[in-house]
């Protein structure tokens, strides 16, 4: 059997350490925490691309290398089925979720994020999972605020962390790590239960 998780974000490194790039910091900390190889570069897929196993499991990590709102061209070809669909994690940023936390879903809509979207017309299927890493900023009461209008928002989740935040998602990429471990251990449904 094979799994394929996807992180996703924009690349180069002037998007490094912004928030749209959550679903990368988190596959980088997986990767490391787990010895995969180096990130290959494949041209085919326009991707990096690690290779490794778990158990007696195949388990392909993709870092799309085009930009986020088409990132589904780069997992379309590794997907052929529907049980190819069932065994992909696809790991994003969420502005929904207050910063700090995550969530596991699967066979949701995209819920506006660009790079799940483009993934759902290429697969054509949204029976996937997804691991929802929290972005959104809170207030000190502990409420999300989220920013309002669209060139704000767009700015807000290209920009880098912050100090203080940093710290935060040092924790988040350690616990997105095994979160990511979990569900390869445990299946999706005991991992939901145990994470959300």
């Amino acid at each position: 059997m094979q799994y394929l998780i996807v992180g996703l974000g924009n690349p180069g490194e002037e998007y490094e350490n912004t928030r749209h790039n959550a679903g990368r910091m988190v596959m980088e900390a997986f990767r490391k925490k787990n010895d995969f190889p180096e990130w290959i570069n494949d041209k085919s897929l326009k991707a990096l691309v690690s290779k490794g196993s778990w158990g007696k499991d195949k388990v392909v990590l993709l870092l799309p290398d085009n930009f986020m709102n088409v990132s589904g061209k780069s997992v379309a070809p590794l997907v052929k089925n529907a049980k190819d669909a069932e065994r992909t994690i696809v790991v994003y940023d969420d502005l929904d979720l207050p910063l700090g936390s995550m969530k596991i879903s699967f066979n949701r809509s995209s819920g506006g994020h660009k790079g799940v979207e483009s993934i759902i017309k290429a697969l054509k299927t949204r029976a996937f999972a997804r691991l929802r890493v929290g972005i959104c900023p809170i207030t000190s009461s502990g409420k999300t605020k989220k920013p309002k209008g669209e060139s704000i928002l767009l700015d807000f989740i290209v920009s880098e962390f912050k100090k203080p935040e940093i710290e935060v998602m040092k924790k988040v990429t350690k616990n997105g790590a095994e979160a990511i471990a979990l569900i390869l251990d445990e299946g999706r449904e005991i991992a939901t239960g145990k994470i959300n």
